[in-house]
């Protein structure tokens, strides 16, 4: 689901006024991190509050070798500057940055690190903040395997560079590889279906009205039972996050999208 024209939100001289921005899945460190998207994505909003949903940074990547270029430091020190300027910086950490859990509870540089939140809407909507790997049982059950997982996503994510550069030679547009065997693969549905209800069942064993994830590099915004789920989606493909707007909405916008809405 994408931005629409109608969005009540409050534009001013250079950026669009909303209660919160949601983000997650940047992998900082890899080479498939979509930095100068997030950049242009930041530079056209300003939040009361930001949360960082988990895997930020990719210590995994870090640890085999990163690839750091100065966009991933633009983008660390633009959310700085933010906080500076008196955003609320609230950093929730995933699987790919779990040494950060080690901090849980402390505050950094006004970054304050939790390993889940609740967030209060506007309306007064209670909805449950984390990044969800917690409900990944690859993850919890067979460490090793999500390890290779990640090895083949990766492999899948590079390989879309050398075939869009064949496409675009035949004047075709662009197709993402690794989202195509994501959207198709049975037990990647399965997957995602399955994930997407454990974390609603959580939720609603919390008594909130809503959870806000990440992990699954699946944006959504939908209803399942009596919770509302979102998911922030990633800065990897999709290029998503998630705002509320001054009176209390959640919509999952699409930079592209609004790139050309814009336009």
């Amino acid at each position: 689901m994408t931005a629409s024209l109608e969005d009540p939100t409050v534009r001013t001289k250079f950026r669009t006024r909303v209660r919160t921005l949601f983000i997650s899945d940047v992998h900082l460190g890899t080479r498939t991190a979509q930095t100068e998207h997030l950049l242009l994505f930041l530079a056209q909003y300003d939040a009361d509050t930001i949360y960082l949903v988990g895997d930020i940074i990719d210590f995994w990547k870090v640890r085999r070798g990163p690839h750091w270029a100065q966009s991933h430091n633009d983008v660390l020190q633009k959310l700085m500057r933010r906080v500076r300027k008196g955003t609320r910086l609230v950093y929730i950490p995933g699987n790919h940055d779990e040494g950060l859990r080690d901090y849980v509870g402390l505050h950094f540089g006004g970054i304050e690190i939790h390993r889940d939140a609740v967030h209060t809407t506007a309306r007064g909507r209670r909805y449950l903040v984390m990044h969800g790997d917690e409900f990944d049982v690859v993850v919890r059950a067979a460490r090793w395997l999500a390890f290779l997982g990640d090895r083949g996503y990766e492999l899948a994510l590079w390989l879309n560079n050398p075939l869009n550069w064949l496409r675009r030679h035949l004047g075709l547009g662009y197709w993402s590889l690794s989202a195509y065997l994501k959207g198709r693969v049975k037990s990647a549905v399965a997957f995602i279906g399955a994930f997407e209800e454990a974390v609603a069942t959580e939720a609603g064993r919390r008594n909130v009205d809503g959870i806000i994830c990440g992990h699954i590099h699946h944006a959504a915004d939908r209803r399942i039972g009596a919770v509302h789920y979102l998911n922030c989606g990633d800065w990897v493909e999709s290029c998503t996050a998630i705002i509320e707007t001054l009176d209390g909405q959640l919509r999952v916008i699409q930079r592209m999208a609004r790139d050309a809405i814009a336009a």
